[in-house]
């Protein structure tokens, strides 16, 4: 016997708790994870490499749900299925509900043990290097990053000079060293975690995982947009900026660039911006009516806000060095 419902979010790809019940005594929980219209970006994995990154992750002994069987189609739609793991995932609750205040202290250094976990997995032996992006040699992530984002702003079709003036200010100023390539899960933050009242119990949505720059990882938590209102504590709205960079160092053995996150800062804002313009062409154009969609294409204009004085902080910072 099994049941079958949608759960709430996922603005990208659709999520269902399946229960799967044996002789009326042994249950499985799962959720299947299904198509829903369209990509957020350009980098979207296919729900079956997707599958295979969490399946390496899991193995690599990362904080990952569990996967089951092998990828399929489900009424004609890509679909995995993985273990459900109990735990709250909205971020505006878990920044502000009195019931995670203890998690909230402890998430800090277990999202960083969690993201060092990450960048650890041996993505060669896994096989991984050959299924997601990686930067051609003689490419930095960097500068891959920001060409798929004007294309990605370029398929649009509206106008948005302040994401073109960033977007050219970020390919004249990127940074000349950076991190050794790993696994990069890609959209780690707050919202994307599942949080019990103990604390993180599992990251999840992979869909955006390749082989990159670890720092954009590190960096991605710190986006306003992640915040869900808790502006003051800049990583996540869960703490600050210096604790997640110092829980990290500690996690993962490396040092990581306070400028050069200042500049991934930049380019993060950039890319949600028009991430969320992708999401809302996505209702506009008919593939996938969806007023939460419409509605995260206002969005864009806080990033541009946001990135613009990210720009004027880094250059207001470089006059005085």
């Amino acid at each position: 016997m099994a049941a079958l419902y949608l759960l709430a979010g996922g603005a990208s790809q659709e999520a269902w708790a399946v229960e799967i019940v044996f002789d009326d005594v042994d249950a499985l929980s799962l959720v299947m994870r299904r198509d829903m219209g369209g990509v957020l970006n350009f980098a979207t994995l296919s729900r079956a490499t997707e599958f295979a990154v969490i399946g390496a992750a899991y193995a690599s002994g990362v904080p990952a749900p569990r996967p089951y069987f092998e990828p399929c189609e489900i009424d004609g739609k890509p679909a995995f299925f993985m273990e459900r793991v109990p735990g709250e995932a909205v971020g505006r609750r878990l920044v502000t509900d009195p019931a995670f205040a203890e998690a909230r202290k402890r998430l800090p250094e277990q999202l960083a043990e969690a993201l060092a976990a990450i960048h650890r997995v041996d993505y060669r032996a896994a096989g991984l290097d050959a299924l997601v992006e990686r930067p051609a040699p003689g490419r930095s992530a960097v500068s891959v990053a920001i060409e798929r984002t004007y294309r990605e702003l370029d398929s649009v079709n509206e106008a948005h000079p302040a994401l073109e003036l960033a977007l050219r200010w970020l390919a004249r100023h990127e940074p000349e060293r950076e991190a050794a390539l790993t696994l990069v899960h890609g959209d780690f933050r707050i919202g994307n975690v599942l949080v019990d009242e103990h604390g993180l119990r599992a990251v999840l949505d992979w869909e955006f995982s390749h082989i990159g720059d670890p720092d954009e990882d590190v960096t991605w938590p710190l986006v306003r947009a992640w915040r869900f209102g808790q502006t003051a504590l800049e990583a996540g709205g869960i703490t600050s900026r210096e604790t997640w960079l110092q829980a990290y160092e500690k996690a993962s053995g490396r040092r990581v660039d306070r400028r050069r996150i200042a500049y991934l800062e930049i380019l993060g804002n950039v890319k949600w911006a028009v991430g969320a313009l992708m999401q809302a062409r996505r209702h506009l154009s008919g593939l996938e009516p969806s007023i939460e969609l419409a509605s995260l294409g206002r969005l864009s204009a806080e990033m541009e806000f946001e990135a613009l004085r990210g720009i004027s902080a880094f250059e207001a910072t470089a006059s005085v060095r």
